[in-house]
């Protein structure tokens, strides 16, 4: 069943205060979901979603995180328990391929089918709203692009812009930058880092626990069907809570980075290389 562990460090003041203040967006009680009468994904789940906030979800794969996005989105209906989402919801999956060659406004505008009654075309309101938010993810100038042609990155970029379109309030992410490079995968990040500032609520699942470590206010752990932990970030990605879910030893971090110091994870990837530069074997030390 669903579990807290107790903390284990003090959660700095401000983030504590940030807690009690944001409002909660997204409540799952007693969740539970299984593709056969025998086989549960994960049981007894209690999950919240904070408005200005972001949750992320960890485990390795086939645990059934993308499932538990759905779930929570709305995509998928739980075998048991209960979402409750208080307002609008967009889903950005974790990977997209267009069959028809839409353009990017095209794609965007999608967004906008909520909001368009059947059989009408999208209006100025629609079409202003889809280029503002392809003006805030910074893809304005390709507009006019096949979607089909962009990189990975520029594609994560415009689906993201297609969930701003819909008008939500809560962003639900598959792994938004499992297929990206480092820069893209920056920019992925320092964008939903601002979305968060400025009142959205984010829950994304990511193979990266240093990502988790840098972005999330919230976590949850899944190992396994009956063992999904949640809490502050701060307290349960630790080195050992990390170590078990994944089944590696790991050791958490602090590294002098461009902006300051900030935690990272590393993993064990096997016998310590002996014939690095001097730079990264004093970094390494």
């Amino acid at each position: 069943m669903s579990r807290t562990d107790p903390p284990r460090a003090e959660a700095p003041a401000d983030r504590t205060q940030a807690a009690a203040s944001a409002e909660p967006v997204i409540e799952a009680r007693a969740l539970g979901h299984r593709y056969t009468k025998d086989r549960w994904v994960f049981r007894g789940v209690d999950v919240t979603a904070h408005r200005g906030r972001v949750l992320g979800v960890l485990g390795p794969n086939g645990r059934g995180k993308s499932t538990l996005l759905r779930v929570l989105a709305g995509l998928t209906r739980p075998t048991e328990g209960s979402v409750t989402a208080r307002v609008p919801v967009a889903y950005v999956p974790q990977s997209h391929a267009s069959p028809f060659a839409y353009s990017v406004t095209d794609m965007v505008l999608m967004g906008r089918s909520r909001h368009v009654k059947a059989y009408a075309t999208p209006g100025r309101r629609d079409r202003a709203l889809t280029a503002e938010a392809l003006e805030r993810v910074g893809m304005a100038h390709m507009a006019d692009r096949s979607y089909a042609e962009l990189s990975g990155g520029e594609q994560q970029m415009t689906l993201i812009a297609r969930a701003l379109a819909a008008e939500c309030q809560v962003m639900i992410l598959d792994e938004p930058v499992s297929a990206l490079d480092l820069r893209n995968q920056a920019r992925v990040l320092t964008l939903l880092q601002e979305l968060t500032a400025s009142g959205l609520g984010i829950v994304l699942t990511t193979h990266h626990p240093d990502h988790a470590l840098h972005l999330a206010d919230d976590a949850v752990l899944v190992l396994g069907p009956d063992d999904v932990r949640t809490g502050p970030a701060a307290e349960l990605l630790d080195a050992a809570a990390l170590s078990e879910l994944y089944g590696i030893p790991v050791t958490t971090a602090r590294v002098e980075g461009p902006r300051g110091p900030r935690a990272t994870v590393v993993p064990d990837l096997g016998p310590t290389r002996t014939d690095l530069s001097p730079s990264l074997q004093e970094a390494s030390a």
